[in-house]
């Protein structure tokens, strides 16, 4: 049977993957170093924890569902204990991206992350709708990314993936590389500064005096339909030629001409290397 190291295992994200891990074919062994975390994964999951050493030395597959600035550091204290042929899951692709892994040939690497459940679903329960985060109610899709491996280790890990993030719908092979343009240039260095803009204007509209439910139920509308006529999601559909001038006339002021370099290969290599290095504050 394969045997999974979960490192992690008491923290949110380790508990999550713990409770999916629950009757799967795979004998899990848990580890986790902080005490509040060995509790939270016995209340919750009702799982106790090995020790770190033993788990590793046996496991055919180490997952790891640590924070992802810390891969890379975590991993180089466990590597070199691994048996050759054994498979490392790691669930961002920051460090693997910016070359923060040890070298080791006879293992293998595996990158696999969650696109979180769609805008657009067809969801009806009321506890899969508000699952905006997947892995416990809601279906989802997947990417995967075989860093280097033999081929045959992609479906197990696969496997293992769509077991950790069910339900899921799709899953989509990429490379390392191009999971770094997902993740994070496209949700996050562009995704998430546009939603924090679209806020930002939110609030603005309530500074000028529109009120407040007002103001967030008319973004939150209008932001649903306009993004399933750009996603194809509302056949047929249109923008109003009103907006179509309204968005000739803003976007060069509410965006530089040079904006999607941030997809640049160089820029991608920047930001993964910033996750993985956070620049501590200066003092005061």
């Amino acid at each position: 049977m394969t045997k999974i190291a979960l490192l992690g295992a008491g923290g949110k994200m380790g508990v999550r993957l713990a409770s999916n891990l629950v009757g799967s074919p795979w004998e899990v062994h848990h580890v986790e170093i902080n005490e509040i975390g060995r509790k939270r994964l016995k209340d919750i999951v009702g799982a106790d924890c090995v020790d770190e050493d033993k788990a590793l030395a046996d496991a055919d597959v180490v997952l790891m569902a640590t924070p992802d600035a810390l891969i890379g550091t975590i991993a180089k204290g466990f590597v070199h204990k691994l048996k050759p042929g054994a498979a490392v899951i790691m669930l961002d692709a920051a460090a693997p991206h910016a070359g923060e892994l040890p070298e080791r040939s006879d293992i293998t690497y595996f990158v696999t992350h969650p696109c979180h459940p769609p805008v657009f679903n067809d969801e009806t329960d009321m506890d899969a709708k508000n699952d905006f985060f997947g892995g416990i109610k809601a279906k989802q899709h997947i990417v995967c990314a075989l860093m280097q491996g033999p081929e045959e280790h992609y479906t197990l890990c696969e496997q293992i993936a769509r077991t950790i993030y069910k339900p899921v719908m799709r899953s989509h092979r990429v490379t390392v590389e191009q999971l770094a343009i997902l993740e994070p240039a496209l949700s996050e260095t562009v995704g998430a500064t546009l939603v924090s803009a679209l806020h930002e204007a939110t609030e603005e509209a309530i500074r000028r005096g529109v009120p407040r439910q007002a103001a967030v139920d008319f973004m939150l509308g209008h932001i649903n339909i306009e993004l399933a006529i750009m996603f194809g999601a509302l056949p047929g559909g249109q923008f109003s030629d009103g907006a179509l001038l309204a968005i000739k006339k803003a976007k060069p002021k509410l965006l530089q001409d040079s904006w999607l370099s941030v997809f640049e290969p160089d820029e991608v290599k920047q930001s993964v290397v910033d996750i993985c290095h956070p620049k501590k504050p200066a003092a005061a």
